[in-house]
């Protein structure tokens, strides 16, 4: 592993600080480097806050030694006025002479224009360090840019039988197939993610808060399918806890693939990452559209004997790891 791995691995490990509080940024990580020693560090804000090469500048105590460093960053600083000035402009007005990077920024309004402006100004700039890492690191950021829609995770709970909920339930409430452990990992996923998303059985038969109860962190938006608006305010799905999105007839045609017209109107309210929750028919219309990127199987230590059928998912399986009883295997599509 050459120096400049290290950093950039580095930066990919601070960089993780960010997950759940920046979007619909970036989660980026920099590292200032003088003489073989790491002298800042920084990583991105909570939206509207400072980006990771602001803080990792601000962070070095004598900033006589800049000119003499190299920074490291996950992503191609930035090149235009949002929330925050470029960062490129302020890594010149500091005058660091080597800027080594991971990839590529693909926004269009950056793509190659903070590198090209580092360069003008005489900056030695290294580019696709740890590339793969780093965009697997930036995956819902290079989804939304790339395929104009979010990054897409499912997720389910099955009973080892193969079940994903009873036939028949006496309260409306969630029947839990997986224990405690494995429903705190729910919740953290929640706080990382943008939103969720279930249909309306879900929320007839479940009334679930869709919020982050057992995790620390900003409750996700709630989205609910409600074809023929069955669905009344009642509901602990459209309590002040966090906002929820209503799609119904009116804003998606049923008659058409249903999944990609969802995407299609999450990527214009900006959300780049969402978990579909549920239910089985609701998982399964992403799955035939295959419109994935991720999946996320409990597998419970429990049996239904009868009850609705799981989703049926070919997919690469990408780990598999074992919560107290509970199995979780993670899963990618075949495709690219």
């Amino acid at each position: 592993m050459t120096n400049h791995d290290i950093y950039i691995t580095r930066c990919l490990q601070i960089a993780k600080n960010g997950l759940g509080t920046t979007r619909p940024n970036p989660m980026v990580g920099a590292v200032i480097v003088y003489n073989d020693t790491i002298i800042g560090e920084g990583f991105t804000s909570a939206y509207g806050g400072n980006h990771a090469e602001v803080n990792a500048i601000h962070s070095v105590k004598d900033k006589a030694l800049l000119s003499k460093s190299t920074i490291y960053v996950t992503l191609e600083p930035c090149s235009h006025y949002g929330k925050t000035p470029p960062c490129s402009d302020l890594i010149i007005s500091y005058k660091i002479q080597n800027v080594v990077i991971g990839c590529v920024d693909d926004n269009p309004e950056v793509a190659g224009k903070g590198i090209a402006k580092l360069k003008a100004s005489g900056c030695n700039v290294t580019v696709g360090i740890l590339e793969a890492e780093c965009k697997a690191h930036h995956k819902r950021f290079f989804t939304f840019h790339n395929k104009k829609r979010p990054y897409i995770i499912l997720k389910w709970a099955e009973t080892y039988d193969g079940f994903i909920a009873p036939m028949k339930k006496d309260e409306k409430k969630p029947v839990w197939i997986t224990n405690t452990y494995s429903r705190q990992l729910v919740h953290k996923w929640r706080a990382e993610e943008q939103a969720f998303l279930v249909g309306t059985n879900t929320v007839i038969e479940d009334n679930p808060s869709l919020t982050v109860r057992d995790w620390t962190g900003e409750n996700p938006i709630r989205v609910v399918i409600d074809k023929n608006s069955k669905l009344h305010s009642d509901y602990t799905i459209f309590n002040d806890d966090a906002k929820t999105i209503r799609l119904t007839n009116k804003d998606i045609d049923f008659d058409k693939p249903i999944a990609i017209q969802i995407a299609d109107l999450l990527f214009k309210q900006n959300i780049n990452s969402i978990i579909i929750e549920g239910g089985a028919k609701t998982l399964q219309t992403f799955i035939d559209e295959n419109l994935w990127d991720e999946a996320r199987v409990f597998i419970g230590n429990t049996e239904f004997k009868e009850g609705i059928t799981a989703p049926e998912l070919n997919g690469l399986l990408i780990s598999e790891d074992k919560i107290l009883n509970d199995t979780l295997k993670i899963l990618r599509p075949h495709r690219s």
